[in-house]
């Protein structure tokens, strides 16, 4: 038998040549599908890539290799069994009729179609990573906020028209007519979706409002923390406990909201009580010497407050009030620490103590019967 005859030998219906070809095609392939993604992230990175950070082409590379893989993965694999034909024995009917061939065929071009845009989605990631190393550079907070809300609604919007490609190219849906329908199916379904469009409009208010913006601090209801991230649906802060709180947009625009990150100052108040053996001019000094350390300390205003007040159950209570300067919570601690240490040195220096709730007992002598 000749080297011609030989492959034109046939096995369920195909040449061996048609097997070389095919098993050709997948081998150099796959041997060359790593050349390949890397020249394509190259070509990618040349359009939308920073070439002055070295760390942002890490970064784009990670993010694409593996959607660009599986999207060279697909082409070989369509080329690598277009040189095979299904035996005609099989009895199976054309890709024009629902079967096999149909199946196979509307799941490749779903692949195929689904990983273009899997890599359009993380080029959007890469950009908002990009743009957002660029924004912690700014002063400003409003674009760390803007960028992540841009970067959701680009998501969106090609997650929306990657769907009506499929959906028009897949499985043959006149999107024209499919457009119209919901126009008419719009109100069910945003009746049926009340609290997500609440939501979604909450996220709108809070971005051109401002009632807050991220890394400020606020407070509402029982929760205190750092907001992370405005999001379509819900705002992440981060609470002080270092826990991780989703809250309903709709929630923080309808509620009475207080931005600690807002406040000039931020305000402490506290009562001390000295023994009741305390004397009234060591009660002077200590007050007057309270009152200088808070007028004199770098991180307070001049608008403390230090006061002899009252009469307590077991103690003479002096209320001490002042402002650290800024919101900031850490200057806030950390000052009210300083203070309080200083306290104690102050009471201590002028002979007094702090005082601790106590009883006093009285014993009445009963005459003998």
């Amino acid at each position: 038998m000749g080297q011609m005859e030989f492959l034109d030998v046939q096995f369920l219906e195909n040449s061996v040549k048609s097997y070389l070809i095919f098993g050709s095609i997948l081998l150099l392939g796959l041997v060359f599908k790593s050349l390949i993604s890397s020249y394509l992230r190259k070509v990618i990175y040349k359009i939308v890539g920073d070439k002055s950070n070295e760390d942002g082409k890490s970064e784009f590379d990670n993010l694409l290799k593996k959607p660009l893989n599986y999207f060279l993965l697909i082409i070989i694999l369509y080329f690598a069994f277009d040189a095979l034909s299904f035996p005609s024995s099989w009895g199976l009917v054309g890709p024009d009729e629902f079967g096999v061939k149909m199946v196979i065929d509307k799941g490749v071009a779903f692949l195929f179609i689904a990983t273009i845009f899997w890599t359009l989605l993380r080029v959007i990631d890469y950009i908002g990573l990009r743009l957002k190393h660029k924004a912690e550079k700014t002063e400003s907070k409003v674009d760390d906020q803007l960028i992540p809300f841009a970067v959701e609604i680009g998501k969106v919007l090609v997650v929306i028209f990657g769907l009506l490609i499929i959906l028009g190219n897949v499985f043959d849906v006149d999107v024209t007519a499919l457009a119209a329908g919901l126009g008419v199916g719009g109100v069910a379904v945003a009746l049926a979706s009340k609290e997500s469009l609440e939501n979604l409009l909450g996220s709108f208010t809070i971005f051109f409002d401002k009632p807050f913006q991220v890394g400020d601090a606020i407070t509402l209801g029982n929760i205190t923390g750092i907001v992370e991230k405005v999001g379509f649906r819900s705002t992440r802060v981060r609470t002080f406990d270092k826990s991780l709180v989703t809250i309903p947009n709709k929630n923080l625009v309808n509620a009475e909201l207080d931005n600690l990150g807002l406040r000039p100052v931020r305000r402490i108040k506290f009562n001390i009580g000295l023994l009741y053996s305390t004397s009234v001019d060591q009660i002077k000094s200590i007050v007057d010497d309270i009152q200088k350390l808070l007028d004199e300390h770098p991180d307070t205003n001049q608008e403390g407050k230090v006061r002899f007040l009252e009469f307590g159950d077991s103690s003479l209570n002096i209320m001490v009030l002042y402002f650290t300067n800024g919101p900031d919570w850490e200057v806030m601690i950390n000052t009210q620490q300083e203070i309080n240490f200083k306290i104690i040195e102050i009471v201590k220096k002028h002979g007094s103590d702090f005082a601790f709730p106590t009883r006093s007992l009285y014993f009445e002598n009963q005459p003998k019967s």
